[in-house]
């Protein structure tokens, strides 16, 4: 399959993103943030940043745990988050439970695509987040490279670079660095052979994900190059932005 679906259908997402990633956090353990190629990104943000929130982290939250508000729908990423030293709690990204302007840094890695209506998604976190705040925000790009794998995960779309940028526009953001981002594979066939198992095998399949091919690939992945403003995306299947809201 290629290409995006022109409105994949959004109960269907919705299951398909409920049963991944039970599935996929059932059998985890926590990774610790600085485990992640974000880390010194993260590390400078968070240094200003005394409240802030990441949404639907599941076992591999990117903010630094302690201190740090966390939402999420599953409730084992939920309790392995609060037995960490985090503040967690369920909540969906459309109705979270905090006053406006709450946080100075709100992060979203692989969120939004999961959402059906993203503007509501991003007008709710530019809710909590206080006038001149950072989002630390990572989505996928290019309609065009929408594969099974996509549909596999629970994605509603992926984004045209122009379409994201005039997105954030529109709430009021401004991109100010962005890196190339995301440990998928850029294999096709390894990517197929991947899914095949996990269809045929989930449990084994989620299994060595978890504790042999994840652990791997942490070590293995390359530090982020992060730049000023907007790479080119041409070649880039995912990016990861530093986004500041409209002071006032």
């Amino acid at each position: 399959m290629s290409g995006q679906p022109d409105s994949p259908r959004a109960d269907e997402v919705a299951a398909a993103n409920i049963t991944f990633y039970s599935d996929m956090w059932s059998g985890a353990r926590l990774h610790q943030p600085h485990r992640f190629n974000t880390w010194p990104l993260v590390v400078g943000l968070a240094a200003n940043a005394p409240a802030r929130l990441e949404i639907g982290p599941g076992m591999r939250p990117r903010l630094p745990i302690a201190g740090t508000c966390f939402v999420d729908l599953n409730e084992t990423a939920v309790s392995a988050l609060s037995s960490a030293g985090g503040y967690a709690g369920s909540a969906r990204l459309t109705e979270l439970p905090f006053a406006g302007d709450r946080f100075d840094l709100v992060a979203a890695i692989d969120i939004i695509e999961h959402v059906p209506d993203d503007a509501l998604a991003l007008a709710e976190i530019t809710r909590v987040l206080r006038p001149g705040g950072l989002l630390l925000l990572a989505v996928p790009l290019h309609p065009s490279r929408w594969t099974e794998f996509d549909a596999m995960v629970g994605h509603y779309r992926r984004y045209s670079p122009d379409v994201l940028v005039e997105i954030l526009a529109k709430h009021g953001y401004r991109v100010e660095r962005s890196a190339l981002y995301g440990m998928q594979p850029k294999s096709t066939a390894l990517v197929k052979f991947g899914m095949r198992c996990i269809r045929r095998r989930r449990r084994v399949a989620m299994g060595v994900y978890n504790w042999l091919i994840m652990p791997l690939a942490a070590v293995f992945q390359k530090p982020l190059n992060v730049q000023e403003g907007l790479i080119d995306t041409s070649n880039v299947d995912e990016i990861i932005l530093v986004c500041r809201k409209k002071a006032g």
